[in-house]
């Protein structure tokens, strides 16, 4: 089956074809600066290596996807594709952040669905109504297709009770549903699953921690392919250090700076989830990439950034690990995790209690969307190349072909 994956952000929308089968990805593509001017569109072609880079006045999610469809051949103008090539797109995988409790797996999109999606925009203002915009776009241009959506929240609807209660008056959980929800969740679906594939030599991991590191960051502890505890929790702003995204705050604190600066609500939330993390600590940038730089270069805002998120992260493998009664492997993805070796040495130092012991050259080896293992003791080390885009494919065809 050939899915056109979409992933709409706030200002962006990623998009992928792949076909299932063979589970590759014919075409990569994304729309950058939505609604901020100077949008950009760029696109390869994965088996000629050709591309396209072109911009384009898009000022909404339903014009992006107009220029996409074009570019995919999908529409009326098909000058920069092979119908033959595209024609035959069986499904259209969505992205959705958030699914609440009402959603713990994938589901075809209906009126039904599309209720379900915009009942949790209170949950996730940020990325549920671009979701459910690229949603409605997508089929108003592809009606004759089946639509899916894949929620983040999903894989860790396995999570006990006691894992996501908060330990607030329960009258919130059940009156406005106040509970960890989790986030991630296809990526971290992906590192259960492709991490046994790594090793095949080695008796199957049963406890996998795996860290999704990027400008959003979590953990997350799996249990036989299931999701038993994450960082993340009602919302994506708790857990780990972040690019802009505090991590965890005591709530007192919050309190104390709304009451001596006074800031409102919407204030707070801005400087917590746009205005902290690496880029509040160093005062420089969010990107570790730079933070890194301006480490070798001296700068002891941006070597404090980087230990606070090195300690956060440490502290948060060591709890997964206490969750799980022990581990078999620990997983890097996401930008940061596939790319920085620095990094993942960095947050491994200490964890020789664990077993997880890196062997250097192996680990320095690992950028650029290599996969692989690095290990040499008892637990397994391995990057894995982020899946997001992959997972939903999958979860498209798996609904689709449960419902035949």
């Amino acid at each position: 089956m050939r899915v056109l994956v979409l992933n709409c952000g706030s200002s962006s929308i990623k998009y992928q074809v792949i076909e299932t089968e063979d589970e590759t990805a014919r075409l990569i593509g994304e729309v950058e600066r939505i609604g901020a001017g100077g949008a950009v569109l760029t696109q390869r072609w994965t088996m000629s290596g050709r591309r396209l880079r072109e911009a384009a006045p898009v000022r909404t999610h339903e014009e992006a996807l107009r220029l996409i469809l074009e570019r995919l051949g999908l529409s009326g103008d098909q000058s920069d594709a092979n119908p033959q090539d595209w024609l035959d797109i069986a499904a259209v995988g969505h992205r959705v952040v958030h699914g609440g409790e009402q959603f713990a797996g994938a589901a075809r999109v209906d009126s039904e669905v599309i209720e379900g999606i915009r009942d949790c925009f209170d949950l996730a203002p940020l990325h549920n109504p671009h979701n459910l915009a690229g949603i409605l776009a997508a089929r108003a241009a592809l009606p004759g297709i089946p639509h899916v959506a894949v929620f983040d929240t999903a894989f860790h609807q396995s999570l006990r009770p006691s894992a996501y209660h908060y330990a607030i008056p329960l009258a919130l959980y059940r009156k406005h549903g106040v509970r960890r929800y989790g986030f991630h969740g296809t990526s971290h679906r992906h590192v259960a699953r492709r991490v046994p594939q790594l090793m095949p030599d080695l008796p199957s991991p049963r406890k996998i921690i795996s860290l999704h590191l990027g400008a959003g960051s979590s953990v997350c502890a799996i249990e036989d392919g299931r999701s038993i505890d994450t960082s993340m929790g009602f919302t994506p702003l708790e857990g780990m250090v972040m690019g802009t995204r505090s991590g965890d705050v005591d709530p007192a604190a919050v309190l104390h700076v709304m009451a001596r600066e006074s800031m409102s609500a919407g204030e707070v939330l801005a400087m917590l989830n746009q205005h902290s993390g690496l880029q509040g600590l160093s005062g420089i940038t969010s990107d570790m990439r730079d933070l890194l730089s301006e480490v070798d270069a001296g700068d002891p805002r941006a070597a404090l950034a980087i230990e606070v998120y090195l300690h956060r992260a440490r502290r948060y493998v060591g709890a997964m690990a206490a969750v799980l009664g022990g581990v078999d492997a620990i997983a890097f993805t996401g930008g940061v995790g596939e790319n920085a070796a620095r990094i993942r040495r960095g947050i491994l130092s200490g964890l020789d209690f664990l077993g997880a012991l890196e062997d250097p050259e192996r680990n320095d080896a690992l950028t650029g969307g290599v996969e692989g293992t690095f290990h040499r003791g008892d637990t397994a080390l391995a990057v894995v190349h982020s899946g997001e885009e992959l997972t939903i494919a999958r979860e498209t065809a798996r609904v689709l072909a449960s419902r035949s």
